[in-house]
């Protein structure tokens, strides 16, 4: 294509930005910053416009979605209470019975586990899985499928995230959203989910600060129970210095008006997703930025991860940004340092980037530290067999898996 033609439709997709941007302005203080972004990106997808038309955009999102796997594992389900009251959804994944295969004997049936004294066989480790911020448990797909009948796993959402309410504090009572009462809404889930047995616990973003929440809240569990700990593509702190891949200049100026922004973005809700749904190819191209280092990653597993970031409604996007600039749990990590550790993230993270995982095995020094080359924020995603080989390591590690366990 001819570099006239490339430029005209680099012009085309900014003025379809600008007219987006109009649109955003009846939003009121909105109007101006996501204008801002728009015109940035507009950069961004013009290269796609090259060589796709957005009703074939539209066609391929719409087939993608009918077609893709992807977030279709489902487990026995449950609803776990927070100490407000908000229900907090979550599902189980048993592990296969271990002497499922049968000991050597003749005969269909497996053996029956003798109790002495009606004693019981103790309980199995369970892995909890928990996600990040704009998410949900779906993000775990490739470590579920791995780990499906392996070990006992449990997944869920976060409060006002996918299949869980909203949070019953922060729409009743306008409280703001905090780390630490996302730490209490994990040990609720445990409590209903895994009251008795080992644990390991896995945070991916906000899931590991969770984790981090739990641990400072909760010593007492984490010395009693927790046998391993995954820590992937999170921080313990110092969040209001990250760029997000910005010049230092621009990012100050919009760290002092993001805040209020959002505010203003939650409180015309209706308006915004509309305005989300106009400029969807737009912001797909900032959401695979943020989301993945590779450019050749599976299309359905990109748009498997807008799909997740879309379903989250702008004013719980607004309600939980203030809690992660305020946000510091190095000091919490003390009471992993007797425990096998995983600090892993990817070396293009540009949400929580990869020297915030340094800090924290700094902070853990016999953790094993892992950055993934050419890796964004959904390492999960976007290297599955390298996520589950160390993660599985971990769970070997931990006693978490044993002889057939291997498999996964």
């Amino acid at each position: 294509m001819s570099e006239s033609s490339t430029g005209a439709v680099a012009v085309e997709a900014a003025s379809e930005a600008a007219a987006a941007a109009g649109n955003w302005r009846r939003a009121g203080v909105a109007g101006a910053a996501i204008g801002v972004l728009a015109a940035g990106a507009a950069a961004g997808v013009a290269i796609e416009r090259l060589t796709v038309g957005r009703g074939m955009r539209k066609k391929a999102r719409l087939a993608l979605d009918a077609s893709g796997p992807y977030g279709s594992l489902r487990g026995m389900p449950g609803t776990a209470y927070a100490d407000d009251g908000t229900e907090l959804s979550y599902e189980v994944e048993e592990a296969e019975a271990a002497d499922a295969a049968g000991s050597g004997g003749s005969g269909d049936q497996a053996p029956r586990r003798r109790r002495l004294f009606g004693r019981r066989d103790p309980a199995p480790v369970t892995v909890v899985f928990s996600h990040g911020y704009c998410l949900s448990q779906d993000s775990w797909h490739f470590q579920r499928a791995a780990l499906r009948g392996v070990v006992r796993a449990v997944y869920w959402d976060q409060r006002s995230h996918a299949r869980s309410a909203r949070g019953v504090d922060q729409v009743e009572h306008d409280v703001p959203v905090s780390i630490d009462q996302l730490g209490r809404d994990l040990k609720a889930v445990i409590d209903a989910a895994a009251p008795e047995g080992p644990l390991v616990l896995v945070g991916h973003s906000m899931g590991g600060m969770t984790t981090m929440a739990l641990a400072d809240q909760f010593p007492e569990l984490i010395r009693e129970r927790v046998v391993g700990v995954a820590l992937i593509g999170t921080s313990s702190g110092q969040l209001g210095e990250v760029n997000f891949g910005l010049p230092v200049a621009g990012m100050n100026a919009v760290r002092r008006v993001l805040p209020g922004l959002l505010r203003a973005l939650g409180s015309q809700a209706e308006l915004v997703e509309r305005g989300r749904r106009a400029t969807a190819d737009l912001f797909a191209g900032v959401i695979k930025r943020y989301s993945f280092s590779r450019k050749d990653v599976d299309p359905a597993i990109a748009r498997f991860a807008e799909r997740m970031i879309e379903a989250t409604p702008i004013d719980v996007v607004a309600e939980f940004y203030p809690a992660f600039a305020e946000h510091d749990k190095a000091a919490a990590l003390k009471h992993f340092t007797e425990l096998p550790v995983l600090v892993l993230a990817g070396d293009e993270d540009l949400v929580t980037p990869s020297e915030h995982s340094e800090a924290i095995a700094h902070l853990l020094p016999d953790a094993e530290l892992v950055l993934v080359p050419d890796a964004g924020h959904l390492v999960m995603l976007e290297h599955p067999e390298l996520v589950m080989d160390r993660l599985a390591d971990l769970l070997l590690r931990a006693g978490a898996v044993q002889g057939a366990g291997r498999r996964a």
